[in-house]
């Protein structure tokens, strides 16, 4: 018998990286993601009784395929379906699934991807709401465990597992097609797709909650569920847009804390440890968005601004002006007063903080971020440099006082103990 710790860490490996695609072809063929979801599992069951012993095949993925199809073929038979039925799927199986290992692989390349572009369609679909695209996406897609989604949100299992529940009850119970859809409809999932990968990489790349200023595994996570949707959609440019988008803001994340896990500013990180190799990916992907033509998206447009940020060697090289600039064309684009703020902020460091305080002054007079902690953390930082150190040190009270971050409450702390003294 091989060594069965080598082995089950190949199957371990092997289903990461699987798991998404069996699911999107078995979904394909019985039309319903729970259904496929376990037979799956029983594929990689099988994996489990028959590698140790046989050793892990030259074609995992395809071996996972075959018996997950065969799988369906069994469930069908077992409980009696129609004939019609049992003879549509038989005749499915054989036609996808030949005997030979190279017919095999060959076979499933034919229609794997176009597969998986419709499942992560399903599982992003409008007609959920957004957190439940979140969980329903990192289970099917990024093939997280529903413990692995709860820690990562710091939720309840039940919570997560009855969501994921309702999400897949959801799609069945209201029809929605396993297709990609077309015309202005693929449109508009397209942004619900992305939002999701956009809600998923911000959270883990700052934390909302919890101990933990950020969460590298769903950083991870998103940029590896997009990576796989450039290389499904290569003409998209906003899915480049926000591949180089997560991959730039990425490539600082051992700068971003320090040895005790402490917040450390973008100006007073070290670029030194700044991830070059994802920077130049990211770099390629901003370029390649825009190569495609058409006004740039929000999500080229926040890679462009955090391009600005890649490009300077030394803090003080940065180009504020040109994010200032770029964030009043966002601005354009999605309207948002957290685009203001932001904006805000560079125009602080562009052409100093009395230029930048009417800006913020004006967010504060309205009603939309009066409970954003990040507002108050800004106000105080420009308060803090014209030297009005008491108003400095009430603003950042309240934005430790909001937040629900454990370190970002400290780090604001701090600064409100800095202001005074």
């Amino acid at each position: 018998m091989r060594d069965r710790r080598e082995t089950d860490r190949a199957i371990t490996t092997v289903w990461r990286v699987e798991q998404a695609r069996v699911i999107a072809s078995l979904t394909r063929m019985v039309r319903d993601i729970s259904l496929a979801e376990e037979l799956a599992q029983e594929a990689l069951m099988a994996a489990l009784r028959t590698w140790p012993e046989t050793g892990v095949p030259r074609n995992p993925g395809a071996w996972l395929m075959q018996a997950g199809k065969r799988k369906a073929i069994d469930y069908f038979r077992h409980r009696k379906m129609a004939a019609g039925k049992l003879e549509e799927i038989g005749r499915t199986v054989e036609d996808e699934v030949p005997d030979t290992e190279t017919a095999l692989h060959d076979a499933l390349d034919d229609d794997v991807g176009d597969d998986l572009l419709r499942l992560i369609f399903t599982s992003c679909h409008p007609i959920l709401p957004p957190e439940s695209r979140v969980a329903l996406t990192l289970r099917l897609i990024g093939g997280l465990t529903t413990e692995e989604i709860a820690r990562a949100f710091l939720a309840q299992d039940t919570a997560i597992g009855q969501r994921i529940v309702r999400a897949k009850k959801t799609i069945a119970d209201a029809g929605v097609p396993f297709e990609v859809p077309r015309g202005e409809e693929r449109e508009e999932r397209v942004a619900s797709v992305l939002g999701v990968l956009y809600l998923i990489f911000n959270e883990g790349y700052s934390a909302t909650a919890g101990q933990d200023w950020m969460r590298p595994q769903l950083c991870e996570e998103a940029m590896r569920m997009g990576r796989t949707l450039a290389q499904l959609m290569p003409n998209e440019p906003e899915v480049h847009g926000l591949l180089a988008l997560m991959e730039i803001q990425h490539s600082r994340a051992k700068a971003r804390t320090n040895s005790k896990g402490e917040p450390v500013l973008l100006m007073d990180q070290n670029r030194a440890t700044w991830d070059q190799l994802m920077i130049r990916r990211g770099l390629y992907g901003l370029a390649r968005a825009q190569n495609l033509g058409g006004i740039a998206g929000p999500y080229t447009l926040q890679a462009a601004i955090a391009a600005c940020h890649a490009r300077a060697r030394k803090a003080e090289d940065t180009d504020w002006g040109q994010i200032a600039a770029l964030y009043g064309l966002l601005n354009q684009v999605t309207p948002s007063p957290v685009i203001e703020l932001n904006r805000a902020v560079a125009v602080s460091m562009a052409q100093g903080p009395e230029a930048a305080l009417p800006i913020v002054e004006k967010l504060r007079s309205g009603k939309t971020l009066e409970n954003y902690h990040l507002l108050y953390g800004v106000h105080g930082d420009l308060l803090r440099k014209l030297g009005r150190h008491q108003e400095a040190n009430t603003a950042f009270l309240r934005a430790a006082e909001l937040t629900k971050n454990d370190r970002e409450r400290a780090f604001l702390l701090g600064r409100a103990a800095e202001s005074t003294t």
